[in-house]
């Protein structure tokens, strides 16, 4: 227990002193260039420039998501004839919340571009 608050004292004095050295090493002037909205090279919200649709970010987001959970096969795979049985059961377990969530998202429409 005590090893618990020496682990909150030390990060809350390592809070402290971070914010303290912010106050008094950062930039005291503004500029009013670096004030201004920016994205992708070009000034906020030019005529040329068209925004992505949020389905775009959805889709590319849902990609990632499954993406990394098919990565956890690799480690799986690797101890599975030491595990036997039960690596059987931890990956089928696993298995079945991916495609459940693969479902859900193909019922709410995610997948279906406009």
């Amino acid at each position: 227990m005590i090893e618990l608050f020496f682990v909150f004292l030390i990060f809350g004095l390592l809070g402290v002193v971070l914010l303290s050295m912010n106050a008094l090493l950062g930039p005291r002037r503004t500029n009013p260039n670096k004030e201004k909205p920016f994205e992708c090279g070009s000034p906020y919200l030019q005529n040329e420039i068209k925004p992505f649709s949020v389905k775009f970010y959805l889709v590319a987001f849902l990609f990632l998501l499954f993406d990394i959970e098919v990565v956890f096969f690799f480690p799986w795979a690797l101890i599975f004839k030491q595990m036997k049985e039960s690596a059987l059961l931890i990956m089928l377990a696993y298995v079945i919340v991916l495609v459940v969530g693969f479902v859900y998202a193909w019922k709410k429409g995610a997948f279906e571009w406009d």
